[in-house]
């Protein structure tokens, strides 16, 4: 959206929480920057500027609000109108990419020049990428300080800080405060791990989301108890455990407890963790444009909020979709926990049945083809997903929601194996796209009294730019339906 500031104000004067996360308003009197639900008393419309994003409020001046904590917003949609290499660059900088590497290796990625990545990221977010990314750091850091018992070193390499020295002199120059002096008198979670909450906006069907999730994954890697979803983590070289639940009441935050073994990878985790369970969506114009439809109107009566599962790992969602080809859910569950403990890490989870990782990409791509067919594959299913491994492990393919979908896309048709459905499902599950379609898939075919794909295709322009989001709500009629 255009930052009209007359609008801005109106957002903030009702506390509109469609637009949390859409912009941030600093306040000149106090020299604060807050999301527009802040709870504070409403400041003067003279007093007010409005920001695209919160490290455009902090290169103002502004300090976050500890009130409304603009480290809790929700984040951007993926169809929001923003350039395709800003919003690329973008989805890698709060990933965490440039921690490690440096602005003109993520520009060499994107197809361009370090200088050419500054000019279109500044021109899309009013920032630079350095700035995008040290206002990431800063606001993690802020929420660890505040949510969890970690040490302060912990906290400053969790969130990408090279140095306990730089991180304590950026956290003093910009918010004006010890860090220390953040966590005094707060209370944290007494659960096992860290907690982390992550904002939202309503409505959340977090029981279809959580349901789908551990209905397609092997008891050992992932569960569903009592609302709680459960799920061991395999991130580069580091294994762990995270559990999460919606906070209730009025906080629209989803409480995310995380193994400490993992905090060293916390930046690229939450940014996964926020598309696996779809967290970036607006919800809003999605139900709004499928309710109108004859056949998805009840189905968004019935499950509003529905989310687009995501995933931890791309790869993890490649082997169920290509184990899943012409078979039952069922068979396919089967099929994924013979790899999982197979390829999978035993790991000690707070939760017994839950103790072994996602199988592992490299250790499938290194094993004996074999191996793969006597855990009850066909030949050249075996082969398919000895492919993907590899291509994965070597770099040849990148399955994540940072990649260039159109050429992942490509990619993964010509590799043998890999039809349309596949390819379509995972463009809507690992890139993250919201107006993907599996026409060929046979329950949407049902649900949709559609008798061929090409048939459902057509059914569906109606459904664009939310085809994703209406072929998980067939899923789910189905479901309720069986």
């Amino acid at each position: 959206m255009e930052l009209e500031p007359d609008i801005c104000y109106a957002a903030l004067s009702a506390r509109d929480r469609r637009f949390d996360g859409v912009f941030y308003v600093g306040v000149s009197t106090t020299g604060i920057f807050c999301r527009p639900v802040c709870t504070a008393r409403l400041p003067r419309r003279d007093r007010c500027t409005f920001y695209r994003h919160a490290a455009a409020a902090e290169a103002a001046g502004y300090r976050p609000c500890l009130r409304c904590r603009p480290e809790l917003a929700p984040g951007t949609s993926r169809v929001d109108a923003v350039s395709r290499v800003a919003r690329m660059a973008f989805d890698r900088i709060e990933a965490g990419e440039l921690t490690d590497r440096s602005l003109t290796d993520l520009a060499a990625d994107l197809g361009l020049s370090a200088r050419q990545l500054r000019r279109v990221v500044e021109q899309t977010y009013g920032v630079t990428p350095i700035q995008l990314a040290q206002t990431r750091r800063l606001l993690l850091a802020k929420q660890l300080i505040a949510d969890t018992r970690l040490s302060m070193a912990d906290i400053a390499f969790a969130a990408g800080f090279s140095s306990v020295r730089r991180f304590n002199h950026l956290f003093r120059v910009r918010y004006g405060l010890q860090p220390s002096a953040m966590r005094r008198g707060r209370r944290v979670s007494a659960q096992p791990g860290i907690e982390l909450r992550l904002g939202y906006r309503p409505p959340f069907d977090w029981s279809g989301l959580s349901g789908f999730l551990a209905s397609r994954g092997a008891p050992a890697v992932e569960q569903l108890v009592d609302g709680e979803y459960r799920r061991t983590v395999r991130l580069d070289n580091r294994v762990g455990w995270l559990m999460a639940r919606p906070a209730g009441g009025e906080r629209h935050e989803l409480l995310l407890h995380v193994s400490e073994s993992l905090v060293p990878a916390l930046t690229p985790l939450l940014a996964s963790a926020r598309q696996l369970f779809d967290l970036n969506a607006d919800p809003a114009p999605i139900d709004a444009h499928l309710r109108d439809d004859p056949l998805l109107g009840p189905c968004v009566a019935a499950a509003p909020g529905l989310r687009i599962p995501g995933g931890l790992s791309g790869f993890e969602i490649a082997l169920r979709a290509i184990l899943g080809q012409q078979i039952s859910v069922r068979a396919a569950t089967t099929l994924y926990g013979r790899f999982a403990e197979r390829f999978g890490t035993r790991i000690e989870t707070p939760w017994p049945a839950l103790q072994r990782t996602p199988p592992d990409a490299a250790a499938i791509a290194e094993a004996p083809l074999q191996s793969l067919i006597d855990l009850g594959l066909p030949t050249r299913r075996a082969q398919t997903i000895q492919a993907v491994a590899l291509a994965v492990t070597t770099g040849q393919l990148r399955l994540d929601a940072t990649a260039d979908a159109q050429d992942t896309m490509d990619a993964l048709l010509a590799m043998p194996g890999i039809g349309p459905w596949t390819v379509q499902y995972l463009a809507m599950r690992v890139l993250g796209q919201p107006d993907a379609l599996p026409a060929s898939d046979l329950g949407l075919m049902k649900a949709a009294d559609c008798p061929t794909p090409k048939a459902l295709a057509q059914r569906a322009e109606a459904w664009r730019p939310w085809r994703s989001y209406a072929a998980m709500h067939l899923w789910q009629s189905l479901t309720r339906t069986s």
